[in-house]
């Protein structure tokens, strides 16, 4: 857990909750927590990994090369037509954070085995 991310987690909006819940998620994995576009971002060896982040409607993590990911749930969204790599999974509140908990680490711990392989 990095302090200078601490901000965004404690700050209270309506993703409040759904963040702390990625953030648990995130950090159990030998990730390192940093701070980067105003946004917790999830490194390995000095490489992007994924973020969390929030917007009007959904809460999301983001997978900085989602592209090459295999997605058996079909749940990866391009965020706009011109995102080439990143692919992100959203969230309307923290009941879906929670319901795709395994989901949502087994795509992580896939995305960190093509990385360990890369």
């Amino acid at each position: 857990m990095n302090l200078k991310v601490n901000w965004f987690f404690d700050k209270s909006t309506k993703w409040q909750e759904a963040h702390q819940e990625l953030q648990e998620i995130a950090l159990s994995f030998e990730l390192k927590e940093e701070l980067k576009w105003g946004c917790p971002c999830y490194t390995l060896d000095n490489n992007n990994v994924f973020l969390i982040h929030g917007f009007k409607d959904y809460c999301a993590l983001l997978f900085m090369k989602g592209a090459i990911m295999k997605d058996p749930k079909n749940i990866l969204i391009q965020q706009t037509e011109n995102v080439q790599s990143a692919r992100q999974i959203r969230f309307r509140n923290l009941d879906e954070v929670i319901k795709q908990n395994k989901v949502i680490k087994s795509y992580i711990k896939t995305l960190l085995t093509l990385k360990n392989r890369g």
